[in-house]
């Protein structure tokens, strides 16, 4: 899979980057490759995250997919959307996730902002709900947005989701994650243009995800934009 990931980083996509983070809340080291591509029937989007302490002590990855063979305005659109998630650690494994709905898209006229929500279905293969049944149907709500301020100096992006995913060691079966990131781009300084860094902050904001409660975890990052 990290071959894999190598290989579309290197390929002539739409965009793509490689992140680097270190995790205050964790004490670890984070690394994030991303893709995106858009394309005459919609978009693909990847990303796969690994986590160092030193070695790698975990991996995930997600990729979806938006299709969309219809034209809507030249400034919000409608798509179907499909997805799957999943990944591992030394000391226990994510369960696999597979997503369908659909997603409402729009952007900003000289597309310094964009954003989206999905509403989707969520079948997340066994798990098992407080009550010891079967659990396997679920849903996912996803908002996403990228925003350029300042002639593109500064970028404010990241992705929020809420889903239902039971947890009966913790008690609970609703779960909140958000991930906004700003940026402060190098390569807007004259001379630098061919420097794609990116220095910056992420900041996890979760619910019932890391474990029971509420947690803000900031990080030290560097992104290279390809």
């Amino acid at each position: 899979m990290l071959v894999a990931m190598l290989m579309l980083v290197s390929s002539n996509v739409a965009a793509q980057n490689v992140q680097v983070h270190y995790d205050f809340g964790r004490e670890m080291v984070t690394t994030t490759v991303e893709m995106f591509k858009p394309d005459g029937g919609g978009s693909t989007f990847l990303f796969v995250d690994m986590d160092y302490s030193p070695t790698v002590v975990g991996a995930y990855w997600e990729i979806a997919r938006e299709l969309c063979f219809w034209q809507g305005s030249k400034v919000d659109w409608l798509s179907v959307h499909l997805e799957y998630n999943g990944g591992l650690s030394t000391e226990t494994s994510f369960n696999n996730a597979f997503l369908g709905g659909l997603t409402y898209s729009g952007h900003s006229k000289d597309w310094s902002k964009t954003w989206s929500l999905s509403v989707m279905y969520k079948a997340i293969p066994g798990t098992v709900g407080l009550d010891g049944a079967s659990q396997v149907h679920n849903f996912q709500i996803t908002g996403v947005w990228n925003l350029d301020f300042f002639d593109h100096w500064l970028s404010f992006n990241g992705f929020a989701d809420f889903w239902r995913e039971s947890r009966p060691w913790q008690g609970t079966e609703y779960i909140f994650i958000a991930e906004p990131q700003l940026w402060v781009n190098l390569y807007k300084i004259p001379g630098w243009e061919k420097i794609k860094l990116s220095l910056g902050t992420e900041v996890e904001l979760s619910c019932n995800f890391v474990d029971k409660g509420f947690y803000a975890m900031p990080t030290a990052a560097a992104k290279w934009t390809f």
